[in-house]
């Protein structure tokens, strides 16, 4: 779980969980026991370092982000573990065994490859609420939303000696939708990119992001959020980041036969996303 992250969440209505699990958020929401964003990354990076120093899976209880709109409790679990054990076995799945191992124990994967079947045959979805990247914010993303969804704050600098040096609380840069919503835009993008864009791959990476739609409640909602990475922008920047804009004006004019119009959208987008990517690499 990096420090620098972005996250595609979904937001469930309590009615689309199983019993047991609908009683268990209702306990953690009486009991006001959600933590602020802030808070929650710092959690799950904890537990990952610590993980990954002693080379085993990440544990922690079971939290969520829970939001009301419109009197709706609406639910996005973590999953931390269940997260972190698709991302182990994803890594490791191109890898060599003897690359592999240098990076993780053979018994470990094991134990996830055990656990994650035996969660998936538990909750009958292979599906996590959250999506996270590191360092960058992937463009499909931006399909999902709409720039009037857009919702940034520039926050308030805060006392040094109780936080990192150089970050403000409530900054932040997001874009929430309802799943409906959501669902037909990214299905009138792709009826614009199959007969457009060459490269499949970014046919095929739309299409998983559909597909990953599909296993929530439809009255689901979707949230888009920089997270950490608003951290890295400066305030001019942050408030004229207009990606999901760029991204609707490149759909628009792939559509109208004007690729080179859609390209240059295309490229403010990616210049955008390798300024923070090459914060990763700085000294």
């Amino acid at each position: 779980m990096n420090a620098f992250a972005a996250s595609l969440r979904i937001y469930e209505p309590l009615a689309a969980f199983d019993d047991t699990e609908r009683a268990y958020w209702e306990r953690y929401i009486a009991e006001d026991r959600q933590l602020p964003g802030p808070a929650a990354a710092a959690l799950e990076r904890e537990a990952s370092l610590r993980a990954l120093v002693n080379r085993t899976l990440p544990l922690i209880e079971e939290h969520a982000q829970v939001l009301q709109v419109d009197g709706v409790t609406l639910v996005s679990p973590w999953r931390t573990t269940v997260r972190s054990q698709e991302a182990l076995l994803d890594f490791c799945a191109e890898l060599p065994d003897l690359v592999s191992d240098a990076f993780v124990p053979a018994a470990l994967l094991e134990q996830a490859e055990v656990e994650l079947d035996r969660w998936r045959a538990v909750h009958g979805s292979t599906a996590t609420h959250v999506r996270t990247a590191s360092w960058q914010v992937p463009l499909r993303w931006f399909i999902l939303v709409d720039p009037e969804e857009r919702r940034v704050s520039l926050g308030e600098p805060v006392d040094p000696s109780r936080t990192v040096v150089g970050r403000r609380t409530g900054r932040e840069l997001l874009y929430r939708t309802p799943m409906s919503r959501a669902r037909r835009r990214l299905a009138r993008a792709l009826a614009v990119l199959r007969p457009a864009v060459d490269d499949r791959t970014v046919v095929d990476a739309v299409e998983d992001l559909g597909r990953w739609l599909e296993d929530f409640h439809p009255r689901s909602l979707v949230e888009l959020d920089y997270g950490d990475l608003v951290h890295l922008l400066d305030d001019a920047e942050l408030s004229q980041d207009e990606s999901a804009r760029d991204m609707a004006f490149a759909l628009a004019r792939l559509a109208a036969g004007k690729p080179y119009d859609a390209a240059a959208a295309y490229a403010r987008m990616t210049a955008r996303m390798k300024g923070l990517q090459a914060v990763e690499r700085a000294n």
